[in-house]
C-alpha cells in the first residue's frame, strides 16, 4: 500500500528518496509528496495523481536538501487531493503514515477542544498534531512519539523528521518498516518496502513492533539506534544484509509486468522443484514427513485465499487431513475454535497483510503454531512464524498476481507430498517439469486466447464455472480479470448455477467454463444449461473434444494428460492470458489498476 522513503547524509535527499518512491508504485497509490529540510525549514511539496506530477514540482523548484522524508499515499480517511497528500507538516514536525489511527476521530475531536487546528481530512495529521502537543509540553522528540504511539490505537507505521535536527525517527505496529544504513557513505534511510533501498542500504534492519528506530548522522558516520517505548535500548529488530537485485525489475521484452510474471512461471515452477526436492530447500520439508495435525485452518486474503482453496484439496485428497480455508477478514471475527493439534497456516505474497497477519496472531495467542506459505524473506509474516514455506517467486511487480499464485499452490502441494512421504517418488518431479513444459508451451503459443479475447471483450458480463478441484479456478479467474479489465466477473461452482445465478444468463454474458477430464459429464451439463438461455460459452477444456468444441461459442483446448494434481494449475494460466489480452484490448492499465494496492497492509 502506501511507499514510505526517507534519507538523511551529506548527500541530496532528493535522488534516492524520489528513486525509492518510483520503485514502489507498482503498490498502487493516488497521490505522492516529500518533505525536505532547506536552509533549517521544513519545505513541503505534494501533489495528488502519479508520481510524475511530483517531479514535476520538484524540477521547477530544483531543491537540494540532506534531510527528507516521501511517501505516495493509498486514499483511507480523506478524499483525494493535495491537502490530504503525505507528508503533513508544521513549524516543528513533518510525518508519512502508513495504516489507520482508529481511535483518530476521537482524539482529533479533542485535540481541537485543546485549540490545535488541522489541515487535512486524514487520521495520519493527528499524529502529527500529537507530537506537537507533547512537545510543547515540554518532552523531547523521543519522549513525544513515544507519547504519541502509545495514545493511538491500529495498525501504522510512522517515519518522522524535525525542524531541530537531521535526524529520521520510525515506529511501528503491525505495519511494514525497513530502515538501513550506508556507513561508507555516512547514510541513515527508512521505507516501507526493502526494495526500494536496493543499491543504497547495504545493511538493514526490521524492527519489531513499539520500537522507535532513530537514524543519526555525523560528520564522520551514521548510526542507528532503537529504543523501547519507555526510552530504554532496545534489540528487537532483525538484521539482514540488502541482497534484493533491481534487475528484476526490469520488464525486459514484455509490454506490460504481467506479462513478463506470466511468462517467468515456467522457470520458476523449475527452480522450485528443484529448491524444494533436491537442494536445500529439502531439510525443511523432510521436518512435515509423517506429520499430521488435527485440522489446518488456512487463512489468507484475495488470490492467495484462492491458492489456500487449492491447497485444502491437496491436503484433505491426498493426505486425509481436514482443512479449512478463511478469508482472513473474517477468520478472526467469527471467533473460531482453536484446538491443541491444529496448525495455523497463512498464506501472502508480501508477507504484510494486515489481516493476515491479525489471523496469525490470534492463533499464536491461542497457542497453536503457525506456518506461512510467504514469498518476502523478512516480511513481518515470515518473522512471526514458527514455521516457513517460501515460494521463491522473486519480486513481483504487476499487482494482479500471476506467479505467486501459481507459486504458492505448488508450495502447499510440496508440503502434501512431504508429509504423504512422497517427495523422492519420480512422479512428482516428473508431474512439475511437466506443468512448466506445458505453460512454457502456453506462453510461446498464447494467439488462440487472444483471438478468444476479441471475441467477447466487449461484453459487460462474466461468469466463470468450474467443479472440484477447478472450482478455486473459476474464483481466481474472475478476479483476474475484474482486477484488470474493470468488468463485472464472478466464480462459482458450476453446479451453484442453477441455485441463483443463472438468472443472470441471456445473450449479454459470458460464461467462461472450466471442463476437466474429471467431472466432465456433470460440468457439460451444467454448460447445457447456459447455452439453454443463450448465454455465450467460452470452453477451457481437453485438447480434440470434438462435443464440447462444437457446444462452444469459442475454445481453449489444453492438454491434461500427465497433471492428475496439477491441472488447476495449468487452466489458471490460460485464465491469466485471457484476462490480459481482455484488458489490453480495453486499453486499461494493466501493470496499475486502478484503486487497488500490491500489498494491503490496512484492514
Amino acid at each position: 500500500m502506501c511507499g514510505i522513503v526517507g534519507y538523511s547524509g551529506p548527500h541530496n535527499s532528493v535522488g534516492p528518496i524520489i528513486e525509492g518512491l518510483s520503485r514502489l508504485e507498482y503498490r498502487g497509490y493516488d497521490s505522492a509528496g516529500i518533505c525536505l529540510k532547506i536552509n533549517g525549514e521544513l519545505q513541503i511539496l505534494k501533489k495528488e495523481g502519479k508520481l510524475e506530477n511530483l517531479k514535476e514540482l520538484i524540477t521547477g523548484q530544483k531543491p537540494t536538501s540532506h534531510t527528507g522524508i516521501g511517501h505516495t499515499r493509498w486514499a483511507t480517511h480523506g478524499a483525494v487531493t493535495t491537502d490530504n497528500a503525505h507528508p503533513h507538516g508544521n513549524d516543528l514536525y513533518a510525518v508519512v503514515h502508513n495504516g489507520i489511527i482508529e481511535n483518530a476521530a476521537a482524539l482529533k475531536k479533542d485535540l481541537m477542544l485543546e485549540g490545535f487546528g488541522f489541515k487535512s481530512q486524514t487520521d495520519s495529521e493527528v499524529f502529527l498534531v500529537l507530537l506537537t502537543k507533547f512537545h510543547k509540553l515540554g518532552l523531547s522528540t523521543l519522549q513525544s512519539i513515544s507519547r504519541a504511539f502509545s495514545t493511538i490505537t491500529g495498525n501504522s507505521a510512522f517515519v518522522i523528521m524535525e525542524k531541530a535536527s537531521d535526524k529520521l525517527y520510525a515506529v511501528k505496529r503491525s505495519a511494514p518498516l525497513v530502515v538501513g544504513e550506508n556507513k561508507e557513505l555516512r547514510e541513515a534511510f527508512v521505507s516501507s518496502d526493502p526494495f526500494a533501498l536496493v543499491g543504497f542500504a547495504p545493511k538493514i534492519y526490521f524492527p519489531q513492533d513499539g520500537v522507535i528506530c532513530e537514524g543519526v548522522p555525523t560528520a564522520g558516520d551514521v548510526s542507528l539506534n532503537f529504543y523501547e517505548l519507555d526510552l530504554s535500548p532496545s534489540s528487537r529488530y532483525k538484521f539482514q544484509t540488502n541482497s534484493m537485485a533491481l534487475d528484476a525489475t526490469s520488464k525486459g521484452p514484455y509490454e506490460h509486468y504481467m506479462l513478463k510474471e506470466i511468462h517467468e512461471q515456467a522457470s520458476l515452477i523449475d527452480k522450485l522443484a528443484a529448491y524444494y526436492i533436491k537442494n536445500e530447500g529439502r531439510k525443511v520439508l523432510d521436518g512435515l514427513s509423517g506429520f499430521s495435525s488435527d485440522e489446518w485452518h488456512v487463512t489468507a486474503c484475495g488470490t492467495a485465499w484462492h491458492a489456500g482453496l487449492v491447497i485444502k484439496n491437496f491436503f484433505e485428497q491426498i493426505n486425509r487431513q481436514r482443512a479449512t480455508v478463511d478469508i482472513a477478514s473474517e477468520f478472526r471475527y467469527r471467533n473460531p475454535i482453536l484446538r491443541n493439534k491444529e496448525i495455523g497456516l497463512f498464506i501472502s505474497q508480501s508477507g504484510e497483510t494486515a489481516d493476515t497477519l491479525a489471523c496469525q496472531e490470534l492463533c499464536k495467542e491461542n497457542g497453536i503454531p503457525t506456518y506461512a506459505i510467504v514469498n518476502v524473506e523478512g516480511s513481518t509474516l515470515f518473522r512471526n512464524a514458527d514455521k516457513n514455506f517460501l515460494i521463491h517467486a522473486g519480486v513481483e511487480i504487476g499487482v494482479a498476481s500471476t506467479k505467486a499464485f501459481t507459486l504458492m499452490a505448488l508450495t502447499g502441494y510440496l508440503m502434501s507430498r512431504a508429509m504423504e512421504k512422497t517427495l523422492d517418488d519420480p512422479s512428482l518431479f516428473g508431474e512439475m517439469k511437466l506443468l512448466s513444459a506445458r505453460i512454457a508451451d502456453l506462453c510461446a503459443n498464447s494467439e488462440p486466447i487472444r483471438a478468444v479475447a476479441e471475441l467477447i471483450y466487449t461484453k459487460k458480463g462474466f461468469i466463470f464455472t468450474g467443479r472440484g478441484k477447478y472450482f478455486p479456478i473459476a474464483f481466481e479467474g474472475a478476479l483476474k480479470l475484474k482486477e484488470i479489465a474493470y468488468v463485472h466477473a464472478e466464480g462459482y461452482a458450476a453446479g451453484e448455477l442453477k441455485h441463483g445465478p443463472i438468472a443472470l444468463i441471456d445473450e449479454n454474458l459470458v460464461n467462461i467454463a472450466i471442463v476437466g477430464p474429471e467431472l466432465l459429464e456433470k460440468t457439460v451439463s451444467n454448460v447445457e444449461e447456459v447455452k439453454a438461455r443463450r448465454g455465450l460459452i467460452v470452453v477451457v477444456g481437453p485438447k480434440d473434444n470434438s462435443e464440447l468444441e462444437d457446444l462452444a461459442d469459442a475454445y481453449i483446448g489444453l492438454d491434461f494428460e500427465g497433471l492428475p494434481n496439477l491441472s488447476p494449475l495449468y487452466v489458471n494460466v490460460a485464465l491469466q492470458f485471457l484476462a490480459y489480452h481482455i484488458a489490453k484490448l480495453k486499453g486499461t492499465d494493466i501493470d496499475k489498476p486502478r484503486n487497488l494496492a500490491k500489498s494491503v497492509t490496512v484492514e
